[in-house]
């Protein structure tokens, strides 16, 4: 049965058939056919988009419409086929973007047809020390601790107070442990630019997550993992941070649903700010 979520889309007009996208798709959903990278099953389709990142021509994009759930165990039957580094791959993306569910059923389906997890060792380790730093753009990195990584920029003028990456809602993993027993700021994509000491003010000692309630497609998966921030992370508080403008209010909305749903609770604060800058108004939710 067919239902409406986030999967990928294809522009064939500019789309030059590089297959690029198709090494980056480790669900195996993509194939380069008559000159032209085509989705094949909307059962592999995790609509996570890996593959846009490694499309040169800007011919993918996610879109929110009709199509078969996706598979997970369609997608392990092709995974193990292509030996245990091509299964390790599939696990991390799916461990990257907090896919925790369908995490547990690769590991299921492992564990079922007694196939060893290649993931096992490392997430142990991960639980307990943190993951290592590395390449920027949707893998988690812990910047608690000193990393040894250098960027090669100028010393900045304001010290950063950015405790993790990435910060995207959709990126972000409620695994992650920075987040574990955290307060954590839900903060509305336009704040950071509108208030001027955002980072000492807000998420000074704290993780942050953000979002735009107005313009970001699959906001049930962004309540999704605010669950988990509050069910699995264990976080302390959340702080609400929205601006003036009506659409602002879905972010709320979007947290006190998943406060609603979750079996354990957690305090609220909402913030406000206004659109040249002040705190409009400040209350516990």
């Amino acid at each position: 049965m067919k239902t409406r979520r986030q999967i990928i889309k294809i522009d064939e007009n500019k789309c030059d058939g590089c297959g690029l996208c198709v090494t980056g798709c480790h669900e195996g959903a993509l194939q380069v056919i008559d000159g032209k990278a085509r989705l094949i099953s909307d059962l592999l389709c995790d609509g996570l988009g890996a593959c846009i990142g490694e499309c040169p021509r800007g011919a993918i994009k996610i879109e929110e419409r009709q199509a078969e759930p996706y598979d997970e165990e369609k997608v392990m039957d092709g995974m193990v086929k292509l030996g245990a580094n091509t299964i390790k791959a599939h696990l991390k993306h799916l461990k990257d973007h907090g896919q925790k569910k369908f995490l547990k059923q690769a590991f299921d389906y492992l564990e079922k047809h007694k196939l060893p997890n290649p993931m096992e060792d490392e997430m142990k380790k991960e639980h307990k020390h943190g993951e290592p730093c590395g390449c920027p753009g949707g893998r988690t990195m812990d910047l608690r601790e000193p990393c040894g990584c250098d960027d090669g920029g100028d010393a900045p003028a304001a010290k950063s107070q950015l405790r993790q990456w990435p910060v995207q809602l959709h990126l972000a993993s409620p695994m992650a442990p920075y987040f574990e027993k955290a307060d954590v700021v839900v903060a509305a994509d336009c704040t950071a630019f509108a208030y001027g000491n955002f980072h000492n003010d807000f998420i000074k000692g704290k993780a942050i997550v953000i979002a735009c309630p107005k313009l970001d497609d699959g906001q049930e998966l962004y309540v999704e993992k605010l669950q988990g921030l509050i069910e699995d992370a264990k976080v302390n508080t959340l702080t609400v941070v929205t601006m003036e403008v009506p659409c602002c209010g879905g972010l709320l909305a979007m947290v006190k649903q998943a406060a609603a749903a979750s079996k354990r609770k957690v305090p609220v604060k909402h913030v406000v700010i206004g659109i040249q800058g002040g705190i409009k108004s400040e209350e516990w939710a």
